[in-house]
This record gives C-alpha cells, structure tokens and sequence, in this order.
C-alpha cells in the first residue's frame, strides 16, 4: 500500500507555494494539540526546495509546535474532562493513562523525550497539563525537544539538498511505515507498563 510517497509529493508541492509557511506554522500549532499528521512532512520538502531558508522554516515550526503544546497543556489543565471523552473516541485512553504515569516518574525528562520523539505529542501536552507539570518546565523541555528535532530535520535536509531528495523519495516508503512501526511500539510499551 503506497500511502508516504503520494502524500510526499503533495507536501513537495505545498513547499513551493507562496502561503506555504504559513500552513507549516498552522501544521505544526494544530498538530501539537490534535492533528495527527507531523510538521516534519511539510518541513523537510519545504527546506529541501529552499535550503537558504531551513533555519527559518525550523524556528518558525518549533515556535508554533510550542504554542500548539501550550493549547493542548491549556486543555489537559482546564478541561480535562471535557477532553477525555475525545481521548477515547481516538483511541488515546489508555496512552494518555500510561503517559500520565510516565510523567508521576519522571516529569520533564518525559517530555522532552516526546517533544523530540515521533511519537504523538499531542497527548502529551494534554496529559502534561492535566498532571499540571509546572509551566516551565514544560515550555522548556518542548522548546528544546522540539527544537532539536526540526532543526536536526530542516538542517540534514537543506544540507543534504538535491543530492538526497531521489533518495529519500525512492525510501519514503519504507522511512513512513518505519515511523509508523516505532510510534505502535512506544504505545505498546507504554500501555505494557501502565
């Protein structure tokens, strides 16, 4: 089943577009509070088509994944209850429970762990604000997490450049459904534990 190079192509397209920064910034705020696809999929083609511009393109995806994470923290503190029927519906209870416990153990380290992780972050600045983790260190640990994550994306790929884009597109297959394995792991484990 061919489902990352099709999607690949698209967002290559995206990148060339003149409002594309802002749907990198919008991708990258919503995502940190519910949209299920990554900003590294419009990250990586955008700094590929514009490796001038990576630096902007990864600051501008760590600032708004920050805010993003912000919301999704405001939501966890202030209307836990109203969200955990959302968690259910999309399958995040048990996650959102195990992650909950993960962050009784070991706070700030497990958020910045899934601020520079593949794995959904969006459940854990809902669960990081219903475990009310203090504000600053979570705006720190995401900053940081999530700043390394895309500028190491942005950067790699700008670097890169022509020379890795028939390679990274011949594997996109193999790269998505890899990403997709690791985040069913670390789910799975994480339900294990809990």
């Amino acid at each position: 089943m061919r489902l990352f190079g099709p999607l690949y192509d698209r967002c290559r397209a995206w990148a060339a577009h003149p409002h594309a920064p802002w749907y990198l910034g919008a991708n990258s705020a919503i995502e940190a509070i519910f949209f299920p696809v990554p900003p590294d999929v419009m990250l990586a083609p955008m700094s590929l088509a514009r490796p001038a511009a990576w630096w902007r393109y990864a600051l501008l995806t760590t600032l708004t994944s920050v805010l993003g994470g912000l919301v999704g923290y405001a939501l966890g503190y202030f209307a836990i209850e109203a969200v955990l029927p959302w968690l259910e519906r999309a399958g995040h209870a048990d996650a959102y429970a195990a992650v909950q416990d993960q962050f009784a153990r070991y706070g700030v380290w497990i958020m910045f762990v899934a601020a520079f992780t593949p794995i959904p972050f969006k459940v854990f600045t809902v669960a990081g604000g219903a475990a009310a983790m203090p504000l600053l260190p979570f705006v720190l640990a995401s900053l940081i997490g999530r700043g390394l994550r895309f500028f190491l994306v942005a950067g790699l790929t700008a670097w890169g450049g022509p020379r890795i884009e028939p390679v990274l597109r011949r594997y996109i297959e193999i790269v998505g459904w890899g990403v997709a394995v690791l985040i069913i792991g670390i789910l799975i484990w994480l339900n294990m534990r809990g």
